[in-house]
């Protein structure tokens, strides 16, 4: 398979953010990604989406959208939708209603931030998801770059010291927001996590001093998803946004925070039977299932299954594990970087059933 790496979820200066479309691809251009996905607040903005290119790479921009009631009071329930075919902020109020539009237009939809506490220092409300009996989303954001930076900040002092050191922030999804994409997974439910990065490029004066807080071209190095596609990307537009959505869809992905060092080459599948699945993907447990991890680097590994870590690897890069047990199987890998243990790579599941 061909991976590609994309981030997602960022603002313009169409809702919150303080960067044009055209700021933001020239940042991207000068990273590793292949596909930026922006996904401004309740405004679906038309005729920007394609290549765009300079002597050396180009970069897929790709717009979507992320909706919510803005009238409601204490805010909930932002969604990023994806692939979108029209303007959907005017189903805002009812999130089911938004869903079944999502659907209808074969569309993808992703909790936002699912556990998003509020941080009184900076004036932060608590902005996390609460309607958990509705149905129809494709998956949830386990990773939000900006919301664990908000987590961290505890005074006004936390957060001049963030501004300082942006490196320090990254640790990995919040266990709340694990343990909530665990039981929907343990309850059935074929749920695609994705990473996200929230960025908005928000000014600061600090005195005479203005501040970029966490620029794109630092997002663009962090929290980022990578997606293996069937085939490369071509070039053309209309092909590669269903390669991609396709992908996406499936949960043919896994979420790489790429500061540390590159979560490219990362790969997790599954061997039954008669064949060969990776994330997102099912394989019968008769006959028994061989898993393969392969990491970019050796560094601590753990297999889980239905929640549960299976095994844990120290100092590997290529880890097998042999099981007939049904369940839902994901990895999680961990890095030593400044100073601590950070979380570096989170795949999605791979269902082995009877």
């Amino acid at each position: 398979m061909h991976e590609i790496i994309a981030n997602i979820h960022m603002h313009t200066v169409y809702s919150d953010g303080t960067r044009k479309h055209s700021e933001i691809v020239q940042e991207a251009l000068t990273s590793d990604l292949d596909v930026i996905i922006t996904t401004d607040h309740n405004v679906w903005v038309t005729d920007l989406e394609g290549y765009y290119e300079n002597e050396e790479k180009r970069i897929l921009l790709l717009v979507g959208e992320e909706v919510h009631d803005q009238a409601r009071e204490p805010q909930k329930n932002h969604l990023l939708v994806l692939n979108n075919k029209r303007e959907l902020a005017q189903f805002a109020t009812n999130t089911q209603e938004l869903l079944d539009a999502i659907k209808s237009d074969d569309g993808l939809a992703f909790i936002a931030h699912p556990i998003d506490p509020a941080a009184p220092a900076i004036n932060e409300g608590d902005l996390s998801w609460v309607d958990w009996d509705v149905q129809g989303f494709t998956g949830l954001e386990l990773w939000n770059a900006m919301t664990e930076m908000k987590s961290l900040i505890k005074t006004k002092l936390h957060a001049i010291y963030y501004v300082f050191n942006p490196k320090r922030v990254a640790r990995g999804p919040f266990q709340k927001t694990i343990n909530l994409w665990d039981e929907l997974l343990r309850k059935g439910k074929r749920v695609v996590a994705i990473g996200g990065s929230d960025a908005h490029a928000f000014k600061h004066n600090l005195g005479p001093i203005e501040r970029i807080v966490f620029p794109f071209t630092f997002h663009f190095q962090g929290i980022n998803t990578h997606l293996l596609l069937d085939s490369p990307l071509s070039g053309d537009l209309v092909a590669d946004k269903v390669k991609i959505y396709k992908a996406l869809a499936k949960g043919h992905a896994f979420i790489g925070y790429d500061l540390p060092a590159s979560t490219r080459g990362f790969r997790f599948s599954a061997h039954g039977k008669d064949r060969v699945v990776t994330m997102g993907d099912e394989v019968s447990a008769k006959f028994g299932v061989t898993f393969q991890i392969q990491l970019p680097f050796s560094t601590e590994c753990r297999l889980l299954r239905d929640g549960q870590t299976v095994k844990t690897w120290k100092k590997r890069e290529i880890c097998t594990h042999i099981t007939a047990e049904p369940g839902v199987y994901r990895v999680e890998v961990y890095i030593d970087y400044k100073g601590r243990q950070r979380g570096w790579i989170f795949s999605n599941p791979i269902y082995v059933v009877n």
